[in-house]
């Protein structure tokens, strides 16, 4: 299974976010969308999830055309979004927010046993990394096909940050995450790394080749 964008062009208005990106992610697999802010890597994100329309170009999944499909159908089929902001149902408890995926908890608490003295609390109340635990949790409840993740581990400490894209890595799934920077847990392991620079693709690659890129160029040498 891939998910792709194949010469996708998105605008906000008058200014185009991205210009002919091409980008295709396997699954299951992981894929990196690395950029500044501003470099259209949330923007590919949400293009791919369907809750913005490329004014050109298409979005394919698994072979089909999904380009028109709207986000909750996608959602329906198994992708799931966790997007920077407003991931979770802040009025709602943690329990009856892991409830509206599964009434079986086993699984989240076991990635995050700190959301368990935490299940009668208000979502909204919950720390910044406490939030993006709870939303990821929810995901890994739902067992998607393809999950789309801006920011993984914002907010949250060194060690459950490297404990969260130990488990986004082992999904049975294809995973997109959209990362300022490539994290150093990821440098390792066989995952695909695209950069995007104001809206275009300046690299596409394994992590291990875009890690000795980076490092060439830190260095005035070749990667």
């Amino acid at each position: 299974m891939t998910l792709s964008l194949r010469e996708a062009r998105v605008r906000y208005g008058p200014l185009e976010a991205l210009h002919g990106v091409t980008l295709a992610a396997p699954g299951p697999g992981l894929t990196v969308l690395l950029g500044r802010n501003g470099s259209g890597r949330t923007t590919a994100l949400r293009a791919l999830a369907g809750t913005v329309a490329p004014t050109a170009g298409s979005v394919v999944w698994d072979g089909m055309d999904v380009t028109r499909v709207p986000a909750y159908e996608r959602a329906r089929r198994g992708l799931c979004l966790i997007p920077d902001r407003r991931a979770v149902f802040g009025s709602l408890t943690v329990r009856e927010n892991l409830d509206l995926t599964s009434p079986a908890h086993g699984p989240a608490l076991d990635a995050y046993p700190r959301l368990e003295r935490l299940l009668d609390r208000r979502a909204g109340t919950l720390s910044g990394g406490e939030q993006r635990m709870l939303a990821l949790s929810r995901a890994l409840l739902g067992h998607p096909r393809a999950v789309l993740v801006d920011e993984a581990a914002q907010g949250m400490s060194p060690a459950v940050a490297a404990r969260t894209y130990e488990l986004l890595a082992g999904l049975d799934a294809c995973v997109v995450l959209a990362e300022q920077r490539l994290p150093p847990v990821l440098r390792d392991r066989p995952a695909l790394v695209y950069e995007l620079r104001r809206g275009s693709v300046v690299f596409a690659g394994e992590a291990a080749e875009w890690a000795r890129s980076r490092a060439g160029r830190a260095t005035g040498r070749p990667g």
